[in-house]
């Protein structure tokens, strides 16, 4: 299992944190208490307990300390006074800044992407997931290894060690950049097993949960499908995307797969590094946005989500919007969403209610994204076949002198891609046969 950064779960009683944040005039951004509030559960998943929090207004941030100096100081006396062990920070710290915070500060400091990259550490139990994490911690780290090994950073001296050569810090970069290509290459692997695992789905309609940690997307997925996914009332529950079967009425089978929440301000390197586990979302016929709507700022929460799928290039998949959480919403929620978001459907997953309008759905999506197509493919090309194959569901196949001929259900969308694989070989061709409301 990757180590976590700061160890902040492995202590033997919780650690007391401090956190920090800046209020930037006019920045457009989440209001700061919010953004705070999601901080202190972040801390709180990670093993902390939040003795103090302080929030400064600036109109931009200090370069050399991220907050004024002043106010750094005033966060080391105020660690002192509570006895804290950590500071936390609302934001990304370059190793310059940290550096001079230490100078006022006299307990560890951690960023917003050191803490998540700790959760995830702890989070982590699949060998793809310990992988995926393990190299987002190093890319984290190699650029704070100044910091994070100064007392390592000259030369021994003595007989034998005079003279040309690497320091300790060198040696400790190469290694580190050493690893992270080994770890690249195990997921190269690991997405070429994913690969192989995924030509079996092709039959099949694929759909997958996205949405902002802790929405309700392991619940549902457990709902849909009489399974039994972990769920925990906690940020990142799920770290692996986990796939079940469901059948809809009249026929239809849909793969529903469950994958790891978003966030606002995810670490670039996590997204990165877990390309392979969100990969389940690119390839997927159905995204199914989940929204928790007991949340006051649920809004801030679908941006966040489709900041990140919109950095996967999915943004325009289709997708159905799923208001989750409706026992516990406020009151008149329900309205303005029904307004808002005419398309939507409104559920609980842990009630139950809702979800047969929500199969209705699901069942209407199929029925709206199938079609059965005629291909012909020359003979001298018969390992386009195989790529066919992958595609959609091959339902009937037959021969002649000229051509391969293939009856095929599949999506629109795969359909356009076939299509654009096949243009360029002279001699085949593609028809979409339309049948009305076919689903199985």
């Amino acid at each position: 299992m990757p180590r976590t950064l700061y160890d902040l779960t492995e202590q033997n009683r919780r650690e007391r944190a401090v956190l920090v944040g800046v209020d930037l005039a006019s920045d457009g951004q989440v209001p700061t208490e919010e953004s705070m509030d999601e901080l202190a559960l972040l801390a709180d998943t990670a093993g902390a307990d939040i003795v103090d929090r302080l929030v400064q207004s600036r109109t931009r941030l200090n370069a050399a300390t991220f907050v004024g100096r002043g106010f750094a100081e005033r966060v080391g006396r105020l660690v002192t006074a509570t006895d804290a062990d950590l500071v936390i920070f609302d934001e990304d710290l370059g190793p310059a800044q940290i550096r001079n915070l230490e100078r006022c500060i006299p307990v560890k400091i951690v960023d917003r992407s050191a803490l998540i990259l700790d959760i995830f550490a702890e989070r982590a139990k699949t060998r793809e997931a310990k992988t995926q994490v393990e190299l987002a911690q190093l890319e984290y780290l190699l650029p704070r290894l100044t910091r994070a090994w100064t007392h390592l950073s000259r030369q021994e001296g003595g007989i034998g060690t005079r003279g040309p050569g690497e320091t300790q810090l060198e040696v400790d970069r190469r290694l580190v950049r050493n690893r992270i290509a080994e770890l690249h290459k195990e997921l190269e692997r690991i997405e070429r097993q994913r690969r192989t695992q995924r030509q079996g789905r092709h039959d099949f309609f694929q759909a997958t949960l996205v949405g902002y940690t802790n929405a309700g997307k392991s619940t549902l997925l457990n709902s849909l499908t009489d399974s039994s996914v972990f769920v925990e009332d906690r940020l990142f529950a799920t770290l692996d995307a986990t796939t079940r079967s469901v059948d809809l009425p009249g026929g239809p089978k849909v793969l529903i797969t469950d994958t790891v929440g978003f966030i606002r301000k995810l670490p670039p390197g996590l997204v990165a590094s877990f390309r392979s586990t969100l990969e389940e979302t690119v390839v997927a016929d159905l995204l199914i946005h989940i929204v928790d709507i007991s949340y006051p700022h649920y809004e801030d929460h679908i941006t966040s989500a489709n900041k990140v799928l919109e950095d996967l290039d999915i943004l325009d998949h289709p997708t159905v919007m799923v208001f989750n959480k409706v026992d516990s919403a406020g009151e008149g929620s329900v309205e303005r969403i029904r307004t808002t978001y005419p398309d939507s459907v409104v559920i609980s997953a842990l009630t139950g209610q809702g979800i047969e309008e929500l199969i209705g759905a699901l069942v209407a999506e199929v029925r709206r994204q199938q079609v059965v197509l005629r291909i012909s493919i020359p003979q001298e090309h018969p390992e386009l076949v195989s790529t066919v194959h992958e595609i959609g569901a091959v339902l009937d196949r037959s021969y002649d002198e000229e051509a391969i001929r293939l009856v095929v259900r599949t999506t629109a969308a795969r359909a356009g891609r076939l299509s654009g694989l096949l243009e360029d070989v002279e001699g085949a061709a593609i028809t979409i046969v339309k049948e009305e409301g076919r689903t199985g």
